[in-house]
């Protein structure tokens, strides 16, 4: 082997390990298809409590203002937000083992940092929208929030996680500008999203 062909192998090998302690490489893209599954079944009994029989495609006119409603939706929001938590950490702890990688490392750390921050400051302000009785904007705030934890959390995943986030933000907008399709938005934000993302990863980063 040449002294050239030497030191490129050595820079790429530096290179890697960096990436290995600034991003965590064990998340698995199965948990991102999984997520998007859990969010779609959860959009369609919000569908059956909340729109039906009018067609999912229809623009909705009147906001869910029954107390009983909003809390049952809420439940269901937290039941799908737990099912995925729980699948990602159990893909990505498997995918972890197979790398022979630590789940919780200092990149790990970062991540949840950072992702954490905006989601939490969202959560807050939705709270505080749903208190107000501003229920046509929670599904954008949900969506925009989600992008920017994202985007904020995007510099220890892969590239892809960025422009995931610049989708999500997207439709967040646009979900704000048309309330009445909310329900639809946020099916292709967390449901179709996540799965063609998910997709891609593990097609890319799991083999």
């Amino acid at each position: 082997m040449s002294s050239e062909s030497k030191f490129e192998s050595d820079i790429a090998s530096i290179r890697t390990m960096m990436e290995r302690t600034s991003k965590f490489i064990s998340l698995s893209g199965l948990s991102g298809v999984l997520a998007g599954i859990y969010a779609l079944i959860g959009a369609a009994i919000a569908y059956l409590m909340i729109q039906y029989p009018n067609s999912p495609l229809s623009y909705r006119t009147d906001s869910v203002q029954s107390f009983d409603v909003i809390v049952k939706l809420l439940f269901l929001a937290a039941v799908v937000l737990i099912l995925s938590l729980g699948s990602v950490f159990w893909l990505t702890s498997r995918k972890a083992k197979r790398l022979g990688a630590s789940v919780w490392d200092r990149s790990a750390r970062l991540l949840l940092i950072n992702l954490a921050t905006p989601i939490f400051a969202g959560g807050i302000f939705i709270l505080i929208l749903l208190a107000n009785g501003h229920y046509g904007v929670v599904a954008p705030a949900c969506l925009v929030f989600y992008g920017l934890g994202l985007i904020n959390a995007s510099p220890n995943l892969y590239d892809e996680i960025r422009y995931l986030g610049y989708s999500e933000i997207v439709l967040g907008l646009l979900s704000a500008a048309l309330p009445g399709y909310g329900l639809l938005f946020w099916s292709i934000g967390f449901g179709i999203l996540h799965i063609v993302y998910g997709v891609l990863m593990h097609r890319k980063y799991d083999r």
